[in-house]
């Protein structure tokens, strides 16, 4: 590990500041707080913590020493001054004369000591930072030192390695307790560099942002040292099948065996992303996976994310995926009944004082494969993986010079249900397609319309175009996966299916949206552009569609097809029948999955729009159905009982409304400002 210290940068970083009124202590709490937040092998997705002591003056004028310490919510990758909210330093240090402080005295003390009321919540180990005398105090939990101390004796193993140079903090829940416990370790021995968590982490201090940051880096490195002293082969191979299933095959089947099925209401479904590579191969595929993934989680803070442990399930054999959807239902229900006995267990030991939480897995390992990430959304998901990944690391670690040995189920349990854990996660509110992923083909106005439409009701989205940069513009624009498709291409559709199930596990709502327009008399038209419009406007609607339906029939959690029709289909255009034909079939193609698929729960319904400017339907060509009608080009877009425009946003509400409608299938959505021509009935 090296020192990512740069005088130039930390100059830059603190004039900036400056001229926004930061002092220089702040400034450069942030700067090392980010150097600290972006390595990986440190802190992950919002662990660590990291504090300064200086001064600040409140709305009264009078100037207090305050703690500037890592807030809740705050990110240490992209921290910023306001995720440093400064607590009046005085007080925080008389806490330390009491003999015992709750959870929540503790948090209400230190935010009635805030200096802006408005301020997130200071970290849950704001008190350990205070204790310390130290003006920079930086915390992490860093994989190698991880490593070191989720061993049987992993103290006695830091005590080797430090040397004296660093404080030894027995195993203690996090909180005042902690705090007490670390500040009398340092004062024992006041010349340490840091302190050890035994089965937590690492604190460094230091008089200056560099000094405190840069100790963190040479006591991480020095771990890292030891642990190039273990076995080169950590984890010696089970016996796979020579012939595996891809991951994108059975992905949906661990996704729907996950989701958490109700009679009444829709399910309750995660994104699963997919991990692999040499390192998580090696992991998955040893022979004694079932001890060492399953003995819990290498840091307490990784347990509101992932769980304890993972969820386990034998390697997909080729040509088996029937008997593979067998053995994942069975592994996931023995994982449900030992999480409810672990929760019954432990929440009896605490007096059933506890809510029990959904008993879902977050990770799950396949042997052959890799791991996927489980989540709610698919940054929760990819944050699971991320966790796992680390996981992997610690515990090759761990194992290449011992055994891994992390804390115990009592005290793991306490952390997963501790309330100043759990409020870490209280923001996050489902909305109506949290956990669906859509895939939306097309990425012209309506598409990107769509995309952004589903995005914002918490689905996961895929823009499949065959302009893969329109497809990987539209996606950005709600985080989503962009990928070039021409859906009139059987193996380019299955590829990027394919692409999608190992990017988020599977396939919950199709928007077949991808066509373009043919015009010409039917009579003069060529053969050859009469079959050109049936193959994007008809035949690769059902390629995309019953190539969904397999994804879906994996998952066994239904699913909602929806088909950009035309109001061509009912009520066609002069010289338009190249296009309006094959959108006709479509309407009747429609219809025919909702009769076949009604029973598996997959809905199946269309749009029938008009005049929405796109791609499809371009200035030019606006110009010349206006001209062949009569009318101006603005009478033209407005031509309908409402007289107003219909834009691609309305287009996508109306997609929006059929993937939310859950008791509804067969049918078409009109959306075209009125046209009784085209009404249906």
């Amino acid at each position: 590990m090296q020192s990512q210290w740069n005088d130039d940068t930390a100059k830059q970083t603190v004039e900036a500041y400056g001229a926004e009124g930061v002092n220089e202590d702040i400034a450069l709490r942030v700067y090392t707080t980010r150097l600290i937040g972006r390595d990986p092998l440190l802190v992950l997705h919002g662990g660590g913590n990291t504090s300064v002591k200086t001064r600040a003056t409140d709305d009264l004028g009078q100037e207090h020493e305050v703690i500037a310490v890592k807030g809740s919510g705050a990110d240490m990758a992209d921290m910023e001054p306001w995720g440093l909210p400064a607590v009046k330093l005085e007080p925080l240090r008389q806490m330390r004369a009491l003999d015992a402080l709750s959870d929540e005295a503790m948090v209400n003390l230190q935010r009635l000591n805030l200096l802006d009321a408005s301020a997130p919540n200071p970290s849950v180990e704001t008190l350990l930072h205070a204790f310390l005398p130290h003006k920079f105090v930086d915390h992490t939990h860093a994989a190698a030192v991880l490593a070191l101390v989720d061993q049987p004796d992993g103290e006695a193993l830091a005590r080797e390695v430090y040397d004296g140079r660093m404080g030894i903090v027995p195993n203690i829940a996090p909180g005042f307790g902690l705090a007490k416990a670390a500040a009398q370790v340092f004062e024992e021995k006041p010349d340490v560099e840091g302190l050890i968590l035994h089965k937590h982490g690492i604190f460094t201090f230091g008089e200056t942002a560099r000094e405190a940051y840069e100790r963190m880096i040479e006591m991480v490195s020095l771990a890292e040292s030891r642990l190039r002293q273990g076995r080169p082969v950590v984890f010696p191979a089970a016996q796979i099948a020579s012939s595996l299933e891809t991951a994108a095959e059975i992905a949906p089947i661990l996704r729907g065996a996950c989701a958490i099925k109700k009679d009444t209401a829709e399910p309750i479904r995660f994104i699963a992303e997919l991990r692999t590579g040499p390192e998580i191969l090696d992991y998955v595929n040893g022979a004694e996976l079932t001890s060492y993934s399953q003995r819990g989680v290498v840091t307490p803070d990784h347990i509101i994310r992932t769980k304890n442990k993972p969820l386990v399930v034998p390697a997909p054999e080729a040509g088996q995926l029937d008997d593979f959807a067998q053995a994942v239902k069975s592994a996931v229900d023995t994982f449900i009944g030992d999480y409810d006995a672990y929760f019954a267990r432990e929440n009896a030991a605490v007096g059933d004082t506890k809510t029990k939480l959904d008993p879902m897995p977050r990770v799950i390992l396949v042997p052959g494969v890799g791991l996927f990430g489980l989540g709610r959304t698919a940054k929760d998901a990819a944050i699971a993986g991320d966790l796992a990944e680390n996981t992997i690391r610690v515990v090759t670690d761990a194992e290449a010079i011992g055994r891994y040995d992390p804390l115990p189920e009592a005290d793991l349990f306490a952390l997963e249900y501790w309330s100043l854990e759990q409020a870490k996660l209280k923001g996050q509110v489902a909305k109506p397609l949290t956990g669906q992923i859509a895939v939306v083909t097309g990425a012209g106005a309506i598409g990107a319309a769509t995309a952004k439409a589903l995005a914002g009701d918490g689905a996961a989205v895929a823009v499949l175009d065959i302009d893969g940069e329109a497809a990987k513009k539209a996606a950005a624009e709600v985080k989503g996966l962009g990928l070039p498709c021409d859906v009139t291409k059987a193996e380019q559709v299955a590829r990027a299916f394919a692409a999608v199930c190992e990017r988020f596990g599977g396939v919950d709502i199709l928007v077949s949206n991808a066509g373009a327009a043919w015009q010409g008399r039917i009579g003069d038209v060529s053969d050859e552009t009469l079959r050109k419009s049936f193959e994007l406007n008809f035949f690769a609607h059902q390629t995309v569609a019953r190539e969904a339906v397999r994804i879906m029939l994996k998952q066994d959690t239904g699913g909602v097809l929806l088909f950009n029709i035309s109001k061509q289909a009912v009520n066609p255009g002069q010289n338009f029948g190249p296009y309006g034909l094959p959108k006709a079939a479509t309407m009747l193609l429609m219809r025919q999955y909702a009769l076949d698929y009604g029973a598996e729960g997959i809905r199946s319904n269309g749009v029938n729009a008009d005049r929405i400017r796109s791609g499809l339907l371009t200035d030019e060509m606006i110009a010349a159905r206006s001209k062949a009608r009569g009318l101006s080009e603005a009478d033209y877009m407005s031509g309908n009982l409402l007289h107003a425009e219909v834009t691609a946003d309305d287009v996508a509400q109306a997609f929006l409304g059929l993937a939310k409608a859950r008791k509804t299938t067969g049918h078409v959505e009109t959306v075209d400002g009125g046209n009784i021509a085209a009404a249906l009935r």
